[in-house]
């Protein structure tokens, strides 16, 4: 087997890296410059999950909590706090649209194709249905709230800095929340298990070193893999938008992806789901609030709320339906394979819809098919969510209400119980 240190190395070597080729290559290519500082993203994004992960042996459930929600986002928060502060900087131009483009995609890619995947694998290999640990419940309820705040920004048709504060806020009480919840012992493997059993000073000394160099790596490299991208697009003749949207969330997104995928593999779906649903609610309250915040203090004032046009308007409300039917869809505690198809069909929906509807624009003079294809599918969201209420009224209860975690878990058996699998016995038992 693989020694743990080994993902390590490779890591550290990646990221050191990116750092040297800012000093060595200070001009690069577009497409490599997207390149080579993807990589350390890449690389420093996997170095902040181990470190995180270990870390929980040195500091109090609380604060690991808080740490593990916030450092192991840094990638994303980097690249879309770039586009955010540069938009600022230059109002002018489309960075606003980019750091849209940013957050959106990273929200969309969690749900559509993380939870997805976690429900789908583990019904392929163990043929069941993904239950939630009942204390889920507080992420569930908090993405609830955070959700329904969204639908408003498009409908008003802004994002200002009472908007980021609400959803600050949001995430603020749930790890308020969260750390006064008892909270089992962490199940930590692979290179953040390896760490964990370090000695204690040769474990602070590493995790310290880590969280150093993924933090200089990634700021070193934020601006050159965020121009490089845009770049890219410009000289291929690619959407810059799209590139935005989704090669830069998968540099940073690709640590959790992993880490649920292996927690599924490993007959533990529950955690995989868990990690996915602690990065959408972070991601759809701490990112999206931060934006106008930054944005302000870029202008240097916050009476001018960020520029966005109905193109963003669209995004953000497709964003915030896509999320309205993933809480309806788990607040039953359980994510099943046909949940899981859903999610991924209605996703991959966004990038055929625009072709498929491009047709009827130009027969019916209908409007531009992004924009119809958006809309269309925002109602398809909503719609299939208010089925799933109507189709079971009590699915949404449990958020309601405080009970204690055994009432919780009760009451989701009752509403989805578990599947029933057939197990073979061996024919010389």
């Amino acid at each position: 087997m693989r020694h743990p240190l080994w993902p390590i190395a490779i890591a550290t070597t990646f990221a050191m890296a990116g750092i040297a080729f800012v000093f060595v290559l200070p001009h690069p290519a577009p497409a490599l410059a997207a390149a080579t500082a993807g990589m350390a993203i890449l690389a420093s994004s996997f170095l902040l999950l181990w470190a995180c992960e270990a870390g929980q042996a040195d500091v109090s459930q609380a604060l690991a909590v808080a740490a593990i929600a916030l450092i192991t986002v840094l990638p994303e928060y980097a690249v879309d706090m770039y586009f955010t502060w540069q938009a600022g900087q230059h109002p002018e131009s489309g960075y606003a649209h980019f750091a849209i483009a940013n957050m959106t995609g990273a929200n969309r890619l969690i749900i559509g194709v993380g939870w997805a995947v976690v429900a789908i694998l583990y019904w392929l290999k163990y043929r069941r249905t993904v239950a939630l640990e009942s204390h889920r419940v507080l992420e569930i309820r908090s993405l609830g709230i955070a959700t329904l705040y969204a639908l408003v920004i498009p409908l008003k048709g802004s994002l200002t800095w009472i908007d980021g504060a609400v959803l600050v806020s949001i995430f603020i009480v749930y790890l308020v929340a969260s750390a006064r919840r008892e909270v089992e012992e962490p199940e930590v493997e692979g290179p953040g298990a390896y760490l964990m059993r370090l000695p204690k000073v040769k474990r602070r000394i590493s995790l310290i070193g880590l969280l150093l160099l993924s933090a200089g790596a990634i700021i070193a490299n934020a601006e050159r893999f965020s121009e490089g991208l845009v770049g890219t697009g410009t000289q291929l003749g690619i959407d810059q938008f799209l590139l935005v949207q989704w090669v830069a969330p998968l540099a940073s997104e690709a640590p959790e992806f992993l880490l649920a995928t292996m927690f599924t593999l490993q007959g533990k779906p529950s955690l995989g789901l868990g990690s996915m649903l602690s990065a959408k609610l972070n991601q759809w309250t701490l990112l999206v609030g931060m934006i106008p915040g930054v944005y302000g203090i870029s202008l240097g004032t916050f009476a001018t709320p960020i520029p966005l046009e109905s193109f963003q308007h669209q995004e953000i409300l497709l964003t915030a339906a896509q999320s309205v039917l993933a809480v309806v869809v788990v607040a039953g505690g359980s994510l099943s394979v046909g949940h899981g198809v859903l999610l991924l069909a209605l996703f991959v929906g966004q990038f055929l819809a625009p072709g498929a509807l491009n047709a009827l624009s130009h027969v019916f003079g209908l409007p531009e098919a992004g924009q119809l294809g958006r809309i269309f599918l925002s109602a398809l969201y909503i719609t299939t969510a208010i089925g799933f209420i109507l189709d079971r009224p009590l699915r949404l209860a449990t958020l309601f209400r405080r009970q204690s975690d055994d009432a919780i878990a009760a009451e989701w058996a009752l509403s989805d119980p578990p599947e029933v699998v057939e197990v073979e016995v061996p024919h010389d038992a």
